[in-house]
């Protein structure tokens, strides 16, 4: 069996949004139990010169769902400005991701390979094909955010470990 553009993009976006969602759970129980303001929290960075928390978390649903929106539309461009979304607001966005690309289809994607992306970056554009983008460009900033988030947070004391980063394996059945 082949494996489809569906297989690689949304439902290994699921995956990781899930993860993300459940670390997210895990970070707003350690602060509440430590009495740590979790509003406050979203501003932390690991460097001085790294984006903050609140960055990590829209661009972990900027490069699941806004890729796939990207991808319909023949266009993907960088978030604009950074809302100053609390800690649970940032939790929503996860959500509300992960509920919209639940109701993607693998047909309405799978019908999209070959299909022509644009990556544009103020006068920079980068021409992909849909799987191009997806695979090479969406997932590796996908990860790389969910991935900064989860240190953040995990230096910053949440008892958190891989497993929590990986989120719901697809397991045969």
């Amino acid at each position: 069996m082949a494996i489809s553009l569906y297989d690689v993009s949304v439902t290994s976006f699921l995956q990781t949004l899930g993860g993300v969602a459940g670390f997210l759970d895990r970070g707003a129980s350690h602060f509440q139990d430590n009495n740590i303001d979790a509003d406050a929290f979203v501003e932390t960075r690991l460097f001085s010169d790294m984006l903050p928390f609140r960055f990590q978390i829209l661009s972990v649903a900027h490069h699941s769902l806004g890729a796939i929106e990207g991808v319909r539309a023949g266009l993907f461009s960088p978030g604009a400005q950074i809302p100053p979304l609390g800690y649970g607001d940032l939790q929503k966005v996860v959500a509300d991701a992960r509920e919209t690309l639940a109701k993607v289809t693998p047909d309405e994607i799978n019908a999209l390979e070959g299909k022509d992306v644009v990556f544009q970056f103020r006068d920079m554009k980068m021409p992909f094909t849909a799987e191009g983008f997806l695979q090479s460009f969406s997932l590796p900033n996908l990860h790389f955010h969910a991935t900064t988030a989860y240190d953040i947070l995990r230096i910053h004391g949440v008892p958190l470990g891989k497993r929590d980063y990986m989120g719901q394996l697809r397991l045969k059945v």
